[in-house]
């Protein structure tokens, strides 16, 4: 009885030295990393996807995080962007609001006062592999320095830069860029004698009358092009932005001042803005050669799918659209126009993964962001989600697939501009410039300069 009794003394002995020393059994393990290992819950809120209306976008990411830290649970919310930010808001007001949440890339300085930028080092539990012969998990609670500026600034395509960091601190990191590329549907080009889609701006304005039809009564039946007007085209913001930049308007100054509205004293008297603005709304001037829309016609998107529009500038996201609502429709994407002999630009389009600055596991919840922005992880999410890459190593291989090539080739070119903290005001500003241009009576010079000190109210 007495040997029974050592010899169970002992094998228990021997257990709590084995449980220590791997890590398991949480009451063997030191306060601090006790208190790390307790069961956590990280709530994570994105806009829904238009590619699949599904909940499982981050399953395999989440089901890897689990696999390495199964203490944290993360709770993954998709919402539709028409509610999006008021159920944020109304969240964080009754204290159910995310731990991580997504902001478009042009929401930084709105959401700016609401996040937690990413900390310098991160002090969480990390479960690692010991020992020579027979390896064993062990449990370890240290540091762990998050990546300086320098990697992040080779890791990811230069408009994440700009936009994610302020004043050296990251407000977020990105899995995926999208931008502005150029719909157009076949079967009216073949009818038009048009082979191929144009490259430049020139040898689309040339395509515009052989793609326009206009009835008697000088109806557009058939549209060349979605351009000119703002209430009918979704991305009219985002595409007058686009030809100010290519046309080499610096769109703000260094004092994150609007300066769209003025010439540099290299250029010409006529600022590229005014050049840009003007070349945009002619497409709707019923007096110009390149009349082809007005605000009259149905939403820009919805005449490309009903087959009475040649030309439509879309994102990625609209390619599922299309091929949702409209799959008998012959059509095809080209790179975004450039203006010839000026240097490639591209409009970016992106969400920000981001921490609340209310959220209790501030260590947990940037350790996941900074886990799902990494190669091997974010590659999973973009290929069950068919978006364009934010990180340089990720875009050769995307180049091969056929949806993706124009995108991804596209990213290292992207740019954007507005850093304000009005979100998507800069899109309502631009939309009603717009407008004001159509209606005329007021000089060009004097509305750029009124609508760029609207903007410079938000800074």
């Amino acid at each position: 009885m007495l040997k029974s009794t050592v010899s169970k003394i002992i094998i228990l002995g021997l257990l709590g030295i084995f449980l220590t020393t791997t890590g398991f059994g949480c009451k063997f393990l030191d306060r601090k990393t006790q208190e790390a290992m307790k069961p956590v819950e990280i709530n994570y809120w994105r806009v829904l996807d238009n590619k699949t209306d599904s909940q499982d976008d981050f399953v395999d990411i989440i089901k890897n995080y689990k696999a390495i830290h199964p203490n944290i649970t993360i709770n993954y919310k998709e919402l539709r962007y028409e509610e999006y930010e008021e159920e944020l808001l109304n969240g964080w007001a009754e204290d159910r609001g995310p731990d991580i949440f997504s902001i478009h890339n042009t929401w930084v300085g709105k959401y700016k006062n609401k996040i937690l930028p990413m900390p310098k080092e991160l002090l969480i539990p990390q479960t690692i592999i010991t020992g020579t012969f027979k390896k064993e998990p062990k449990i370890i609670m240290q540091p762990k320095a998050t990546p300086s500026l320098k990697i992040l600034k080779d890791k990811f395509v230069d408009v994440v830069y700009k936009d994610a960091i302020r004043e050296e601190q990251v407000y977020g990191l990105p899995l995926s860029i999208d931008s502005l590329a150029l719909y157009y549907n076949k079967n009216i080009l073949n009818n038009a004698r048009i082979p191929l889609p144009p490259a430049t701006w020139t040898e689309f304005i040339e395509m515009i009358p052989k793609t326009t039809i206009v009835d008697k009564e000088e109806n557009i039946i058939q549209a060349g092009a979605a351009l000119g007007t703002a209430k009918n085209i979704a991305n009219a913001s985002d595409i007058l932005s686009l030809l100010m930049m290519q046309n080499g308007t610096q769109m703000i100054d260094e004092g994150n001042r609007a300066t769209f509205n003025r010439a540099s004293q290299a250029q010409e008297a006529v600022a590229p803005g005014e050049q840009a603005l003007i070349f945009y709304t002619d497409f709707a001037n019923p007096t110009k050669e390149t009349y082809t829309w007005s605000d009259q016609m149905p939403e820009a998107f919805d005449s490309f799918i009903q087959g009475k529009l040649a030309f439509y500038f879309g994102y990625l996201g609209d390619l599922y659209l299309i091929q949702n609502q409209a799959p008998k429709l012959n059509f095809s994407i080209a790179p975004m126009l450039q203006i010839e002999g000026n240097p490639e630009i591209n409009y970016a389009n992106y969400w920000i993964e981001t921490v609340s600055k209310k959220t209790k596991y501030s260590n947990e919840a940037w350790d996941f962001v900074l886990f799902a922005t990494q190669e091997e992880q974010a590659k999973l999410y973009l290929e069950k989600n068919k978006k364009p890459t934010a990180l340089r190593n990720l875009i050769k291989k995307q180049e091969e697939d056929y949806d993706l090539s124009i995108f991804a080739k596209q990213v290292l070119t992207a740019q954007s501009w507005y850093r304000g903290n009005g979100g998507d005001f800069a899109k309502k500003i631009f939309n009603e410039l717009i407008d004001e241009t159509l209606k005329g009576g007021v000089e060009l010079k004097q509305l750029l300069n009124l609508y760029a000190e609207k903007i410079n109210q938000t800074f």
